[in-house]
């Protein structure tokens, strides 16, 4: 049975947590190992073999990390499509699923368990096993993300702590995610003031880092649920800026640059063949065009143009809507990491943990042992 561990909540919805656990992993083991991990309910789910539903972050984490514990022991509830439905007829227990989950966690083999919730702390409720009431049943005490900022961050943080303290769980502290990098030291300060009447400490202040919030190509496939009709190979890229073209073929070449994805109409052949030409007049030098596309409409580009997108190589997506519509669907959608997008795993563990008091973390864990 683990010795130690602790929940991670935030105070809502795509604050950070997972890459929040992927830093504090990688740091609380080069203190103490082995470190595991768990997502005891999990909602976004992928199948890894037939009938073997996992929560998508346990997959992540379990990979990257090599960890020997099983998929249903690191993921033991997972909540499809219906499940409510049949927990309120009647079908499915609450005590049950807290028995599954306690069992899982009994059977991890790490001295030390990061426990990671799915969104704010009472998310869960309608089926009797929000994220303070599973920390309960663990025994654990819980780590708070908010998202960077005062005023707004801090009333966040006292509705999910005042449900903590109704189902009686301790709070270990408080770490802040995505603070802009400018105001960090401010923040820091006065964050630490405010939490004081708490008596919380402040565990980490993490500033925002761009490419964990930017999409990759692979992200934009699934999303818009499209094709990648060239650069396969290139489905990892990061781009800084998207752009929606709808200027004149004239107006685009004086403003082609690199480092941007491009959202036009399958058939605006004059504007893809003036990236190509662009590509290729500087395909030799020492600042080759880093760019991508996605084409849209309802007929993908014709035969030769893909081919001449497959020789250049450039990562090219056809999504059958409107250019307005994958804009829309972009602007609204929020970036997460992916398994296999190794540059982002590397960038999320850096940023995290420069910036976490994994010390204060473990004396913290010390003054609070596990309740049974």
């Amino acid at each position: 049975m683990p010795n130690r561990g602790f929940f991670v909540a935030s105070t809502g919805q795509n604050i950070g947590k997972t890459t929040l656990c992927l830093g504090l992993l990688a740091g609380l083991g080069r203190y103490t190992k082995p470190v595991g991990y768990m997502k005891p309910v999990g909602q976004e789910h992928i199948e890894i073999k037939p009938h073997l539903h996992v929560d998508k972050d346990v997959v992540l984490v379990k990979e990257h990390f090599h960890i020997q514990d099983s998929y249903t022991d690191m993921s033991p509830v997972i909540i499809p499509k219906g499940f409510t439905k049949d927990f309120l007829d009647g079908k499915i227990h609450t005590q049950d699923l807290i028995q599954k989950i306690q069992q899982s966690y009994q059977r991890l083999k790490q001295e030390l368990i990061v426990v990671e919730g799915t969104g704010h702390v009472g998310v869960g409720s309608i089926i009797g096993l929000n994220n303070a009431e599973v920390a309960k049943h663990l025994g654990l005490p819980m780590i708070l993300i908010a998202s960077g900022g005062l005023g707004s961050a801090f009333d966040e943080l006292n509705a999910n702590r005042i449900l903590c303290k109704h189902h009686d769980v301790p709070i270990l502290g408080v770490i802040l995610n995505r603070v802009k990098p400018e105001k960090r030291s401010m923040i820091q300060h006065y964050m630490q003031k405010a939490l004081s009447r708490w008596d919380l400490p402040l565990i980490g202040c993490i500033p925002h880092d761009p490419l964990l919030e930017t999409p990759s190509f692979r992200d934009f496939e699934i999303l818009l649920q499209g094709t990648i009709i060239a650069g396969e190979e290139k489905k990892l890229s990061h781009f800084s800026h998207i752009r929606l073209i709808a200027t004149s073929v004239e107006l685009y070449r004086e403003t082609i640059a690199s480092d941007q994805l491009l959202i036009t109409p399958a058939n605006r052949e004059d504007i893809i063949l003036a990236t190509l030409s662009k590509y290729w007049e500087v395909a030799s030098s020492k600042q080759p065009l880093h760019i991508g596309m996605i084409v849209t409409g309802d007929l993908p580009p014709r035969h030769f143009i893909i081919e001449e997108l497959k020789k250049a190589d450039i990562p090219t997506l056809y999504a059958p809507l409107h250019s307005y519509d994958v804009l829309e669907k972009i602007n609204s959608s929020t970036a997460k990491i992916r398994q296999e997008d190794g540059e982002k795993i590397k960038e999320a563990i850096n940023v995290v943990e420069k910036h976490i008091d994994f010390s204060l973390i473990l004396g913290l864990l010390d003054s609070h042992p596990p309740r049974r």
